[in-house]
């Protein structure tokens, strides 16, 4: 897996600071996407073991709330078996922190609606994370009043009351 950027301190893809990780590649392209250049798979650089080791401490600091990972899509499958591990130890190692993730694909009871998206990763990556941003950019429903979406079909799920619960619980309406 490739990853476009990494910022550090980001205050617009989550609540609270947050270490947000753009991975690359994505065969949804929505029109007038955002990130259109992460599209590629093979766009920026290389997600190495040395990658890891850097998000880790700039996620260590107490101000940071979580992780946020974007794109591109982090559920194209060859970006979910990337992340998955990645994902479980940023859970070991930071229990207290939260992980949001965007993606172009749809929620449907714990896995992704649509075929094309899921694989062997995509339960358990859904699992550890605790709020998704699901649904395609919708440039006719696009509403930027909407608080970390762009459009009004897409949706901002708490993952962990969705899973409990067997239905869709909004964490932002």
């Amino acid at each position: 897996m490739n990853y476009a950027e990494i910022k550090p301190t980001d205050i617009a893809n989550g609540e609270g600071v947050r270490v947000s990780l753009f991975v690359s590649g994505c065969t949804r392209r929505c029109k007038n996407c955002f990130n259109s250049v992460a599209w590629d798979f093979g766009y920026g650089k290389p997600f190495t073991a040395e990658t890891e080791e850097a998000l880790f401490k700039m996620l260590a600091p107490d101000y940071i709330a979580g992780l946020t990972l974007l794109g591109g899509d982090p559920f194209e499958p060859s970006n979910q078996r990337a992340l998955l591990p990645f994902v479980r130890r940023v859970r070991e190692k930071f229990p207290h922190q939260n992980i949001w993730c965007f993606t172009g694909y749809t929620y449907s009871d714990g896995s992704l609606a649509e075929p094309q998206a899921c694989c062997e990763a995509t339960r358990e990556l859904i699992s550890l994370l605790d709020v998704l941003i699901d649904g395609k950019f919708e440039e006719e429903l696009k509403d930027i009043r909407l608080k970390f979406r762009g459009s009004s079909n897409q949706r901002v799920i708490d993952v962990r009351r969705s899973l409990s619960s067997g239905s869709v619980v909004l964490y932002l309406t």
